[in-house]
């Protein structure tokens, strides 16, 4: 996978494109980065990137002229059609379906904003997804892209040491992760679960199951509300809310 970002503070990912999971799979090939200032691409002689909006109002705009130049020419040297991404506050939220989609793609554009805004021409006629990573502020895209990017790029072939890790995180299976515990098993009188010591895996693999439907009821409960629940995890729903006290 190629991906290129177009930033006006493209230092911000040196660390982190080149540290951690990101840094390995760049070193196993299995993805390649490209970090541009699109400043670079103005043509007004104050390299200018933004301007006030037509109709007055309060903070600047980015213009489209560099973003849309700044993508013509990452698409000149090659013909394969990216994904042009672009983070944003309007965008749909970004989930974990969205990052095991895009990981499949052969190259990625993020176009990371600043300001008060986009000239509406860029989400409309460049760009073919716009994300938003919560209902927060932030100062600009740069962040939202790196925590996508991350998403991404761990799901690509090879690149986690153990290719079962990805499948049972948070989320895959729409449910949150079960509890995990490691050595020592008795720590200050807070022991491990003694099924987790019985090398019975059967019986570990449902418990795992039903802690993972356990933690997502208790801190993610609207995760539930699109999922087909089977028989087992709907008697185990019974029994969280009765210990719950809400039936």
């Amino acid at each position: 996978m190629k991906i290129d970002i177009l930033s006006l503070f493209p230092e911000m990912f040196d660390g982190v494109l080149n540290t951690s999971i990101l840094g390995k799979a760049a070193e196993k090939d299995a993805v390649s980065y490209s970090v541009t200032n699109f400043r670079d691409f103005t043509t007004n002689k104050h390299n200018k990137v933004d301007d006030y909006p037509f109709g007055g109002g309060a903070g600047m705009v980015l213009m489209p002229q560099p973003l849309f130049d700044a993508v013509d020419a990452l698409r000149a040297d090659d013909d394969t059609a990216p994904r042009i991404i672009l983070t944003s506050p309007q965008g749909k939220p970004f989930k974990q379906e969205d990052a095991e989609m895009l990981s499949n793609e052969k190259r990625l554009i993020f176009i990371c904003g600043h300001y008060e805004g986009f000239d509406e021409r860029i989400p409309e006629h460049l760009v073919t997804d716009e994300y938003s990573i919560g209902d927060f502020v932030m100062t600009g895209g740069e962040l939202a892209a790196m925590a996508m990017i991350d998403s991404i790029v761990r799901l690509l072939p090879g690149v986690l040491g153990n290719d079962t890790s990805a499948v049972t995180d948070s989320f895959s299976d729409g449910l949150l992760e079960h509890p995990h515990y490691t050595r020592p098993a008795d720590f200050r009188g807070m022991k491990v679960p003694d099924l987790l010591l019985s090398g019975n895996h059967e019986k570990i693999a449902e418990w795992r199951w039903k802690e993972s439907l356990r933690r997502t009821y208790e801190r993610r409960p609207d995760l539930l509300n699109d999922r087909k629940m089977t028989e087992q995890e709907l008697k185990w729903l019974r029994q969280f809310k009765r210990e719950s006290g809400k039936e």
